[in-house]
């Protein structure tokens, strides 16, 4: 063989070996995932596409503020919403739209005010693996005070939003501290 047709073979196994690679950790190891709505403005707008880390809670619990993506039944889609409710405990929300975690006020920065409420008329007692979420945008949010979406077992949960992929202005990690 000639040293030029080594290394064009050479760089052509690498390549093959990155993209297979690249296949393999997005298959197994993350999901991708797009937005869809407005339930998360302003941390995630409608038609980002994320990344999902599928890994990191095998080895560790879901954290309060973690971003996560779980399925919805019947429809069969993905919901992304914040871990606000931790397994045990207790939330409420105040008619003034104040969240309480075992009767004390939550100090978050993330979400838009509640104003209405009344969706949720009487404190919910989290299970030993349920977690309440909430949408960052409130307002228009399909989340755990819902019947609908309800407590979140942490069996359904497929993982937490990593990183913003698309539009590459937004590029990049996602944090929930």
């Amino acid at each position: 063989m000639s040293k030029e047709f080594k290394s064009i073979l050479s760089n052509v196994l690498y390549i093959a070996g990155v993209l297979l690679l690249s296949f393999l950790i997005v298959r197994y190891v993350g999901q991708r995932t797009e937005v869809i709505g407005n339930s998360m403005v302003p941390t995630l707008q409608d038609g980002d596409q994320l990344i999902t880390d599928k890994i990191t809670y095998r080895f560790r619990e879901p954290e309060r503020f973690d971003i996560i993506v779980f399925p919805h039944e019947p429809v069969n889609e993905f919901y992304i919403k914040r871990i606000i409710g931790m397994p045990g405990e207790t939330v409420e929300i105040s008619e003034d739209g104040g969240i309480y975690i075992n009767g004390e006020l939550l100090e978050e920065e993330y979400g838009y005010g509640i104003t209405q409420p009344q969706e949720m008329a009487e404190p919910v007692v989290l299970g030993e693996n349920e977690y309440f979420v909430l949408g960052d945008n409130r307002e228009v949010s399909l989340d755990s005070r819902y019947k609908e979406v309800g407590n979140i077992p942490r069996s359904i949960i497929i993982g937490r939003a990593w990183l913003r992929l698309y539009p590459f202005s937004g590029f990049g990690l996602l944090t929930g501290k």
